[in-house]
Order: structure tokens, then sequence, then C-alpha cells
């Protein structure tokens, strides 16, 4: 999962969590990875004349990992979770 607003990437890990513990499922995670810091500076003068001041922004993407052992009615109900629309989930089956 990655998000760049933490709050709703913790509420999805959090509904996560609270299904794999009343279904009884084997997991590990949330594991957080690195955040990627996306930086941008923009010349603040639109023109590009004067004197060379700048804005800089900076974006931050929250990564967590799960790893989870489940049958096929645990990932259902995993699956029917309400994502919000900034949160990313990629899903693996092995």
């Amino acid at each position: 999962m990655s998000s760049t607003q933490l709050d709703a990437l913790q509420s999805v890990c959090d509904s996560v969590i609270h299904i794999c513990s009343t279904q009884g499922i084997r997991k590990n995670g949330p594991i957080p990875l690195p955040t990627k810091r996306l930086k941008v500076p923009v010349l603040k003068a639109p023109s590009g004349q004067g004197t060379a001041t700048w804005a800089k922004f900076e974006m931050r993407i929250h990564k967590r990992l799960f790893e989870i052992i489940a049958n096929e009615r645990s990932m259902h109900l995993i699956m029917k979770i309400q994502i919000p629309e900034s949160v990313l989930v990629e899903i693996e089956l092995m």
C-alpha cells in the first residue's frame, strides 16, 4: 500500500489488522518501507527576471507492506474494505 496522506494509509492498515485479528489470519506487517521524498524547486518570479528566489515543494510517499496467509473467505473480506482514492493498493497472490 502507498499513499501521500499518512492518515488515510493508517486507517486502511488498521482495518486490515482488524480483519486479520477477527478471522485468526497469520500476518506479517504493516512493515513501513522508506518514505520517498520528491522535492521540486520552483522559481518564484513568473517572468524569470529579478532575483533568483526559489520556492521549494515536497511530496512524501508513504508505503506499508503486509504479508498475509489467508483463505478465500478472508481475502474476500479484505478486498471489501473501503479504500480512499489517495491510497494505492497492490495485491500479489502466490
